[in-house]
């Protein structure tokens, strides 16, 4: 079979280009050899899966372990713990006969057979007892199962921990995931306080992320695809790949994927352009495939809008005394695990703005966004943008943003939709946003023409001036002469007139063009 760029599943050699699973995740060998049970955890698509195959793989063809891989995330429709860990146990069974010889199969489970409180332990306990040789067992899909469910789980492995060493329970054991369950601050139910003490799984010795694909890695898989049919990925557009998604392995595989087999038709002799990779990013974005859908979905639960909403404003951290909601989103994989907090990679910056505000690029009238009031000789007029966008928000925004869900940040929002309508197809609008940076910054670009707007909010008397001066830095950092602050009132009470400003000025050798709203 002819190998191609995976975007669905688990990852097989034969079948995919593909990252050495194995050689991405460190450490795991040496704690089963310990007979220790440990989490493994990362973003959704990211090779947890793959991983697991590889190790089990690996080991069992070394022939001293019972090595299997089970996803329990069925166990997930379970109405109640017993139920739950019934349905886990046949995905167990279901697997081991799957994966492993005969002789090393978990028990079979009848359909209607009795199952007790106990249940789960039960089972891997007369599992490990009857098999040959000792038991490590991966449970993939773990945080399906929520509340009561997911607790009953992390009891039963945990009282099984004890007794390991005789032989009456797994080996080695690892949890598979979406979150790190350390001292798992578990919600029985979504209003419910923590649990605060810690985890029923307190006896995980350590907890394994699966981190993005390095340069090198990207280089390596593009590479494979060249050997296999010749077609060349050009420099440019490697970095355009690894900038796009920072290494993020479902979004580097899907970029690929879709310029090989949709753009280009899987014609080996063209080459892969950078230009191409910024069609495809688009394309993405505009498909919005499960992976994406999925981590939109998020936006609606209250923790991720409040560091969604911090990172478009610019503002400090929210009130997260336990980082949990960083937390969360950081296992998501939204936003980056390292200071600036900032959305992930450059594609989940564009994707989630849009998404915020794709209602309102609908609704804005067409005379108030018809590119033929802007756009001339295929020259981008920003003055005449922005003043429009002025006397828009002037009649719309009130009512405009007293029904808008976010509506904290509402405001540049409704900016970034303006300018999405105009620009839309001929241009490109690059976003810069993080927590505590006190504004957002966006760069616009249309043919060989460059835009720089700072977003902010007027929080304090000196805010303006504040705005000047981080605009002034951005504009060197970048190399960019000049550039627009868009400053918006937060005092409602102010008139209009007063509001709505424009205002050139010179900032540190920078031309600045202060706009009011």
């Amino acid at each position: 079979m002819k190998r191609f760029f995976n975007t669905t599943g688990p990852c097989f050699p034969e079948r995919h280009y593909m990252v050495d699973p194995l050689k991405r995740l460190k450490g795991v060998v040496p704690l089963i050899e310990q007979g220790q049970y440990f989490v493994i955890h990362a973003p959704r698509q990211s090779g947890k899966t793959t991983f697991g195959l590889a190790l089990m793989e690996q080991l069992n063809a070394q022939g001293r372990y019972t090595v299997l891989i089970s996803s329990i995330q069925p166990a997930a429709q379970g109405r109640d713990p017993v139920q739950a860990m019934k349905i886990a146990a046949q995905c167990i069974a279901q697997d081991s006969r799957l994966y492993l010889p005969e002789a090393e199969w978990s028990p079979a489970l009848d359909a209607n057979q009795a199952f007790q409180e106990n249940g789960l332990f039960n089972y891997l306990q007369q599992w490990s007892l009857a098999n040959p040789k000792p038991i490590v067992l991966l449970l993939d899909e773990v945080d399906a199962l929520l509340d009561d469910n997911f607790l009953a789980l992390l009891y039963q492995l945990r009282s099984g921990f004890t007794t390991r060493s005789k032989g009456g329970f797994p080996h080695a054991l690892g949890m598979v995931g979406l979150r790190d369950v350390r001292d798992y601050k578990i919600r029985i139910r979504p209003d419910a306080q923590s649990m605060g003490t810690g985890s029923p799984f307190n006896v995980k010795a350590e907890s394994f992320f699966i981190d993005r694909f390095t340069s090198a890695d990207i280089t390596d898989l593009l590479a494979q695809h060249t050997a296999t049919t010749g077609q060349i990925f050009e420099p440019a557009a490697v970095a355009a790949i690894e900038h796009l998604t920072q290494g993020q392995a479902w979004l580097v595989n899907a970029l690929a994927h879709h310029i090989v087999s949709r753009m280009l038709d899987n014609d080996a002799s063209q080459p892969v352009t950078e230009a191409l990779v910024w069609q495809a990013k688009e394309a993405l974005i505009l498909r919005r495939d499960t992976h994406l859908d999925s981590l939109i979905d998020k936006l609606r639960e209250d923790r991720v809008s409040s560091i969604v909403g911090a990172i478009i404003n610019g503002d400090q951290l929210p009130d997260d005394r336990l980082n949990d909601a960083l937390c969360y989103c950081q296992d998501l994989g939204l936003v980056s695990r390292k200071p600036p907090i900032c959305f992930a990679n450059p594609i989940y910056q564009e994707i989630i703005p849009r998404v915020l505000s794709y209602s309102w690029q609908l609704s804005i009238p067409q005379d108030d966004a018809d590119p033929f009031w802007y756009i001339k000789d295929g020259r981008l007029d920003m003055d005449a943008l922005l003043k429009a966008f002025q006397k828009f928000y002037r009649r719309h925004s009130e009512a405009w943003l007293e029904k808008y869900d976010f509506r904290e940040v509402g405001r540049q929002l409704l900016l970034m939709a303006f300018l999405q309508r105009i620009v839309n197809g001929g241009g490109r609008i690059t976003r810069e946003m993080a927590i505590g940076n006190g504004r957002a910054d966006l760069v616009v670009e249309y043919g060989d023409q460059t835009f720089v707007l700072e977003l902010k909010l007027k929080y304090r008397a000196d805010s303006q001036a504040e705005g000047l001066e981080q605009l002034a830095r951005y504009l060197t950092r970048i190399g960019q002469a000049s550039g627009y602050l868009l400053l918006f009132e937060l005092d409602t009470r102010q008139s209009w007139d007063t509001r709505l400003q424009w205002q050139a000025s010179m900032q540190d050798g920078k031309a600045i063009t202060l706009v009011g709203l």
